[in-house]
């Protein structure tokens, strides 16, 4: 990368299997179907004995368990004997133009390069030039931390989104797909689509740091969003927020003991992660619902209903939430005051009643895994109402992180699949 000053966006030196089962390779986030620890072990059954990202990474619903720390161990050694034993080929200094087809046939189109941790602040209210879009959930840092913190390489399920409604960044490299590199090709496990890597070549490259470079200027992002004297927002992270917050809480707690030439350089300052344009048509946000495990649903909802005066069983103007549980399942009204958005309002009631209220709570993705894990006995859940990505930078710009868990990029088997790799040592 030379000792000039990193670029915001750029290139990455990408790291693949050389010979592997791509299928058996790929799996997906590690934050999804935490509370289905049936469909990890359909998967680890599935992978067996082949190299795969199953053994690189754990499953967030391992997080509490008392062999933590022997798990990160495992994870760790299996990744020294992947950079060890030519598993892996290097694709250097290169982006990849990624084409993904859901389960439900739709394409949605990516671009996968490093962004630099300096330019990146997951506060609420920060003016980076690239955002948070959601609060942190803190109790989820500590184990993402152990498992990065000496790790010898990095696998991403970081999704980031621009805001390219002219479609600079991305799609011009769909019509120069042709002439690049194949990577890889292959049906991802667990009815997670078709996914297709083109290495971009020189042509390709110019045009996107170009497009980056057009979409940082500031008069032309005080246009697009009518927003005056506000810093320019060039990504906001769409999911893997969690991932990168540890990213970036790995590079802070390095890069003093570094000197200026080691910081401009080092792979720790840096992330991989994949951009995709909020206006891709095959982009549908989803809410990201929530179940209330080990409690007395009767109970909650009474005191939902109690804590904020003017909200109701039944559809109503203001937000309408449709909850379920097994003896009975409605909608339950909110009043819009309440809170800028319905998982605010939701989330700000759990946060009180938890105070005081055995319970524990679960962010699920799909409303029918919502309807089913609802059925359990001492169990209530809730299925939010989308928001719409239209006005999604707009409410960054001028409001900050929105709550925390308030919407997912698809359903489930839609999110991003760990694939491609990246050294975080210097060689």
């Amino acid at each position: 990368m030379g000792l000039n000053k990193p670029r915001v966006f750029g290139p990455a030196d990408i790291l693949l299997p050389k010979n592997a089962d791509m299928e058996k390779w790929s799996v997906i986030a590690c934050d999804q179907h935490t509370s289905e620890p049936e469909y990890w072990e359909r998967v680890d059954r599935f992978v067996g004995n082949s190299p795969s990202t199953l053994r690189l990474m754990l499953p967030e619903h391992l997080y509490s368990s008392e062999r933590l720390s022997e798990l990160i161990e495992a994870t760790r050694k299996t990744m020294d004997d992947y950079l060890e034993g030519g598993i892996f080929r290097e694709i250097p200094n290169s982006y990849v133009y990624i084409e993904r087809t859901s389960y439900s046939g739709k394409l949605r189109r990516g671009l996968l390069g490093q962004i630099d941790l300096e330019h990146y602040d997951h506060s609420d209210k920060s003016e980076a030039l690239i955002r948070a879009t959601e609060g942190v959930v803190e109790e989820k840092m500590p184990p993402r931390i152990k498992l990065r913190e000496g790790a010898r390489a990095e696998l991403t399920h970081v999704m980031v989104l621009v805001d390219d409604p002219e479609r600079m960044l991305i799609e011009p490299l769909e019509k120069m797909k042709a002439s690049m590199e194949v990577l890889y090709d292959f049906d991802l496990m667990e009815n997670g689509g078709h996914i297709t890597g083109y290495r971009v070549h020189r042509e390709g490259a110019d045009g996107i740091d170009k497009a980056v470079d057009m979409l940082c200027d500031l008069r032309d992002f005080s246009r697009r969003h009518n927003c005056q004297e506000k810093p320019v927002l060039l990504f906001a992270t769409g999911d893997g927020n969690h991932s990168l917050a540890t990213a970036k809480a790995c590079w802070d707690n390095m890069k003093n003991e570094l000197s200026q030439e080691e910081r401009n350089n080092h792979p720790a300052r840096f992330a991989l992660v994949e951009v995709v344009n909020i206006w891709d048509e095959a982009l549908e946000f989803e809410p990201i619902n929530r179940v209330v495990f080990d409690c007395d649903p009767d109970f909650l909802l009474s005191e939902l209903l109690r804590f904020y005066p003017g909200s109701k069983i039944g559809s109503a103007d203001g937000y309408n939430i449709h909850y379920y549980s097994k003896n009975s399942r409605g909608i339950l009204s909110i009043p819009e005051e309440a809170a800028p958005l319905a998982v605010g309002a939701l989330g700000n009631f759990l946060d009180f009643y938890f105070q005081n209220n055995a319970g524990r709570v679960d962010f699920i993705h799909g409303d029918d895994v919502v309807e089913r894990l609802s059925r359990q006995k001492n169990t209530i859940g809730f299925v939010l109402p989308a928001i719409e990505k239209g006005s999604f930078f707009s409410t960054i710009i001028e409001g900050g992180a929105m709550p925390r868990k308030t919407f997912s990029m698809g359903d489930a088997r839609d999110k991003r699949y760990y694939l491609e790799c990246r050294r975080l040592e210097i060689d």
